[in-house]
């Protein structure tokens, strides 16, 4: 072992015993943890035990709990089970904790019991980069992207599910009763080990039918026709595959433009991203302190009526229109074809005839005027206008915002350019940390107390990034003070 780098005998007695801290480097992001979490004001949060009983065994103080889960979430560690561990061994949670080491079973309550406080605690850091002048930025992007539930396929069930399966099954048992009748012909002794094993996979089916039964009751009680064995709160949603889906949650983020920092989060169980707009881009506005607010999202964020919510708080919407037109599809004249005139309210056609208004409906509660012209009859056009006797065009009453809203796009053509550098990166990175089993935890209160670690993990990440963790701790001690 002569000429290379040793190391130091295992049963050297030292004649001082070492520091905990020697270990800990000043540029470590543990002790960015540790100020972080003693800068906070825990009964305030909403943390329980931040007074201890005056009775009873000693409980752990939610601090050191807190601590332990923001150092697991940063290091990729979020099962209860292996942080237990690495309070053993791992010298930087020795550090952080005081070599304290509470148990699996506390670690995993504590994030049970602790949701709300934690999801404040997520919500006071995004106050901390806002007093750090962190989110200058006066716009963000907001996108949904879905995250596996610890529910697996198999165990969600709809109507359209239970149909295919149990067709499967009564195929599976004709199948089997076939091969019975061909072993009956072709066995000299009318017994086969074959056949008996062939009647017990048949009495599986049998009873995997009647399970399904079961399950069919159960799903004519829900709201939505959807079931999740596991994770009740988990439902089936479809991904941008074709024909693929997962079973999961909706994950919506506001992300600011500037240094990327999620602003505001909200898990969900709604498979589309359709009227999550105007409610996250408030949550926004108002974690920004921001009077005015610019959003850009993509097209699965378009509505009128959330457009216009938008606007009427200060917040300017940046959404593209969804290219659905069934006229475009039939090679038809589209309503972007139509111009309209607003001095004498009436729309101008391709043949150049005027289309006035005829009369007000509603749809999907929105008032839309109802427009068209008399000469669609005898017009030249009309074959590649509508094979109706007249081409009807009809406008919403506050039609005006998504024209506002077209023209504000078409003066920034980089904005969806903007959007997807901007909050895909984030919902990669989140995922690439969580791994392929995104969430740990069952039903909708305590995935959202999971994705909030998440996001304040990846929030604390980015500042380090950006201030250092020597910055970063004099800005936190400075903002304390």
């Amino acid at each position: 072992m002569k000429r290379f780098v040793e190391g130091d005998d295992r049963k050297q007695v030292a004649l001082l015993p070492e520091c905990v801290d020697d270990y800990i480097g000043q540029d470590n992001p543990v002790r960015v943890i540790d100020a972080f979490v003693d800068e906070l004001d825990l009964a305030e949060l909403g943390f329980n035990g931040t007074t201890p009983a005056i009775t009873g065994r000693p409980s752990y103080h939610p601090g050191v709990m807190l601590k332990i889960y923001i150092y697991g979430y940063l290091n990729r560690i979020p099962s209860s089970r292996r942080l237990e561990r690495e309070c053993q061994r791992n010298v930087e949670l020795m550090w952080l904790t005081g070599r304290l080491a509470p148990d699996f079973k506390t670690i995993a309550d504590f994030r049970r019991d602790s949701g709300l406080a934690i999801r404040n605690v997520c919500r006071r850091f995004v106050e901390l980069c806002r007093g750090l002048k962190l989110l200058s930025s006066d716009m963000v992007a907001i996108d949904g992207s879905k995250f596996k539930a610890s529910n697996s396929r198999d165990r969600n069930y709809t109507a359209s599910k239970i149909d295919k399966r149990q067709q499967q099954i009564e195929e599976s048992v004709q199948r089997y009763l076939d091969l019975i009748a061909t072993a009956d012909r072709t066995s000299p002794t009318g017994f086969d080990v074959k056949t008996v094993r062939l009647y017990e996979k048949i009495a599986r089916l049998r009873q995997q039918m009647r399970e399904l039964a079961q399950i069919r009751k159960q799903l004519e009680e829900q709201p939505d026709k959807q079931l999740s064995m596991t994770d009740p709160d988990a439902r089936s949603m479809a991904t941008s595959g074709r024909g693929s889906g997962i079973v999961g949650y909706n994950v919506q983020a506001a992300v600011d433009t500037k240094h990327h920092l999620i602003v505001e989060h909200e898990v969900t169980n709604v498979g589309n991203d359709h009227g999550q707009l105007s409610r996250m881009a408030r949550s926004a506005k108002d974690a920004m302190g921001r009077s005015k607010l610019k959003v850009v999202a993509d097209r699965g964020y378009f509505s009128g009526p959330e457009i216009r919510a938008c606007d009427l708080n200060d917040i300017s919407a940046y959404v593209p229109k969804p290219l659905t037109s069934a006229s475009r599809k039939k090679g038809l004249f589209t309503k972007a074809d139509f111009i309209y005139v607003a001095k004498s309210d009436v729309y101008r056609c391709p043949a150049g005839e005027r289309a006035i208004h005829r009369f007000t409906t509603v749809e999907h509660d929105m008032n839309l005027r109802v427009y068209w012209t008399s000469a669609c009859p005898r017009c030249h056009l009309k074959e590649r206008c509508s094979p109706s006797d007249y081409r009807r065009i009809r406008r919403w009453e506050h039609e005006n915002t998504l024209e506002a809203m077209q023209r504000r796009l078409d003066r920034k053509p980089d904005a969806m350019t903007i959007r997807r550098s901007t909050v895909e990166h984030v919902f990669g990175t989140l995922k690439h940390w969580m791994g392929p089993a995104h969430f740990l935890t069952r039903t909708l209160g305590r995935v959202s107390t999971e994705m909030s670690l998440q996001v304040l993990a990846y929030n604390l990440k980015r500042v380090m990034n950006i201030l250092g963790v020597a910055g970063m701790m004099k800005a936190m001690k400075m903002a304390g003070s």
